[in-house]
């Protein structure tokens, strides 16, 4: 059965191929523009209807429920570890990490646009968050703060910036040549950062768990989007017959 699968499938892909000359050459960009608007429409989708349930009972309810849990948990030493990773997550942070990017891009790699990418992506990413928080206007949680917050709470911009920069950071290093063990420790490394930022910001009082998974929602569709504009660029501009 698998081998008249294979036969089918090879037989109508070459039919395509005879008949119609540009199947074989747009091919990838078919599937890569396919899977990315699949990706980003069905993020979009879902970052609505989660917000939507934001003045719900029920969401409340595990709001709370939530909140509680890592308030009842904290220890002095989880506490500065929360600290330490909500200020990687700040301003001050994206531009450390981004001066050091624009030294390994510049004397190891020798590659620009990586950086000018990783810029991108987290303008973006600001950017659309500034304007989603005046949008939907939710306040911040009525329980302690542990940091000083100044603007609106959904959705995170800590979550939100850390899932599309770092989220790009794991997208660069898949596509590096390197050493298997240290690439998946890296990406590996990342993901936690990623998920740390966003617990800080609940451990600290200063989101709802809403808030996060709202802000990594709409993070990842920017991920998605710019990894899609960037791989589709780099396809043509490769491909001489486009």
């Amino acid at each position: 059965m698998r081998e008249f699968l294979r036969g089918l499938i090879s037989t109508i892909r070459e039919y395509l191929v005879r008949h119609f000359k540009w199947f074989d050459e747009k091919l990838p960009y078919i599937i890569t523009v396919i899977i990315g608007l699949i990706l980003v429409v069905g993020g979009i989708n879902l970052f609505i209807e989660l917000t939507e349930t934001l003045t719900t009972d029920t969401l409340a309810y595990y709001d709370e429920q939530i909140t509680q849990f890592f308030v009842a948990n904290r220890t002095p030493g989880l506490t500065k570890y929360m600290l330490f990773v909500t200020y990687v997550g700040d301003v001050h942070g994206y531009l450390i990490v981004l001066a050091l990017c624009i030294l390994v891009t510049t004397l190891v790699f020798k590659r620009w646009k990586w950086v000018l990418q990783i810029s991108l992506v987290l303008a973006l990413s600001a950017v659309s968050n500034m304007i989603l928080k005046r949008f939907i206007d939710r306040a911040r949680p009525g329980i302690e703060h542990m940091v000083s917050v100044e603007t609106l709470s959904y959705p995170s911009g800590h979550a939100m910036s850390a899932m599309a920069f770092y989220g790009f950071l794991i997208f660069i290093f898949y596509r590096f040549k390197m050493n298997p063990m240290l690439k998946i420790a890296s990406i590996l490394l990342l993901a936690s950062l990623i998920l740390s930022i966003g617990i800080s910001r609940i451990y600290l009082g200063v989101h709802f768990p809403s808030d996060i998974v709202g802000g990594f929602i709409a993070g990842f569709i920017w991920v998605v989007f710019c990894v899609l504009l960037f791989y589709t660029i780099e396809l043509f501009r490769r491909d001489p017959k486009t």
